[in-house]
C-alpha cells in the first residue's frame, strides 16, 4: 500500500503514474517528472492519495515546477511548434511522401534555447513505405539550428502518439492507458460473430481494433461449455434446438420441439456437464 498520482504531458494525454514520495500535488499543479531526457514539467489530473497496490516500483516525482522550470517548459514548447512547421515545409519542398505526427526537442545541457550541447530534436513521421530523408536532415538541422533525428512510425504508434477518439466515443485506449501492443487477429473478430466489415472492426489506425482481444477470452470459454448451434439439449420449459448464444447474457436461445417457440436459457442450465452434476448430486 502506499501512494500514487497521476500526470499528463498533454491536456487528454496519456496518463503517468508516480509515487509522490513528500510531496502533496493536487488537481492542477505544475510538477517534474523524470525522463530519459532529465526531468520535464507536466500537469497532475489525479490528486495523490492512497491506493492498495505496492507502489515501490513506480518512479518518484522529482518536484514541484518552479518558475524556471515552467519558461524553460514553454521554451520547448515553442521549438518543438517551430520545428513541426519547418518540417512540413521541408517535406513540401523536398517532395517526399512523409506526414509529420509529432515532434519532439531537448534543450542544450544550459537549458537555453540556442542551439549547441545535447540540444536534440526528434520528428516522428509517417510513410507508406522507407524514405530516404538524408538530405532532409541536413537542411533541417541547417534550419533548426541543432542535431536533428527522424523516426518513422508505424500506424498504431501513430495512433498512440496523435491520439483521438474511437467508434466508442472514448479516447483511444493505446493513447490513454494500453502500455504494449498485443497480437488482435480476425479470428477474435469472428469468433465474436462481429461483422467482418473493416470499417466496423478498425480502429483510427486503420489496423484491427486493440479492444478485440478484451473479451475474446470470455467468448473462447463460453464457446468451450456450451452447446453449439443446432445441437438438442433440454430445458426447463421442454426438449428444443439451440439457435443462438448469448455470451454477454452467458445463455443460449432455445427453439422447443412443443410449439415452435423460442426460449432464452442460461448457459448453466443447458450445459452437459452442469446438468450431469446436477442429477448426481441432487
Amino acid at each position: 500500500m502506499g501512494m500514487l498520482c497521476a500526470v499528463s504531458f498533454n491536456r487528454y494525454g496519456r496518463l503517468y503514474y508516480l509515487d509522490p514520495g513528500d510531496l502533496h500535488p493536487v488537481v492542477g499543479d505544475k510538477v517534474l517528472v523524470p525522463t530519459d531526457d532529465g526531468t520535464e514539467v507536466a500537469e497532475c489530473v489525479w490528486a495523490a492519495q492512497w491506493v492498495d497496490e505496492e507502489t515501490s516500483g513506480f518512479p518518484r516525482l522529482a518536484g514541484m515546477a518552479t518558475e524556471s522550470d515552467l519558461r524553460r517548459d514553454e521554451t520547448q514548447r515553442k521549438r518543438k511548434a517551430e520545428a513541426k512547421v519547418a518540417a512540413k515545409r521541408l517535406i513540401r519542398e523536398h517532395g517526399l511522401p512523409m506526414k509529420v505526427v509529432a515532434v519532439d526537442h531537448t534543450l542544450d545541457q544550459a537549458g537555453g534555447p540556442s542551439a549547441g550541447g545535447g540540444a536534440r530534436t526528434t520528428i516522428y513521421f509517417t510513410a507508406p513505405h522507407r524514405v530516404d530523408f538524408r538530405s532532409l536532415v541536413r537542411d533541417l538541422g541547417a534550419t533548426l539550428h541543432c542535431r536533428v533525428e527522424l523516426r518513422q512510425l508505424s500506424a498504431r504508434d501513430s495512433a498512440r502518439v496523435q491520439g483521438g477518439i474511437g467508434s466508442c466515443g472514448r479516447d483511444l485506449c493505446c493513447a490513454t492507458f494500453l502500455n504494449d501492443f498485443e497480437p488482435v487477429t480476425i479470428r477474435m473478430a469472428k469468433d465474436q460473430d462481429l461483422p467482418l466489415n473493416p470499417l466496423r472492426i478498425s480502429g483510427a489506425c486503420g489496423r484491427l481494433m486493440c479492444c478485440l482481444k478484451y473479451e475474446h477470452p470470455l467468448y473462447q470459454q463460453f464457446q468451450a461449455s456450451a452447446p453449439s448451434i443446432g445441437s438438442r439439449v433440454s430445458t426447463p420449459e421442454g426438449d428444443g434446438r439451440v439457435v443462438a448464444h448469448s455470451v454477454p447474457r452467458d445463455s443460449v436461445t432455445v427453439r422447443l420441439d412443443a410449439d415452435g417457440s423460442r426460449c432464452s436459457c442460461s448457459r448453466a442450465s443447458v450445459c452437459g456437464p452442469r446438468k450431469a452434476h446436477d442429477e448426481h448430486y441432487g
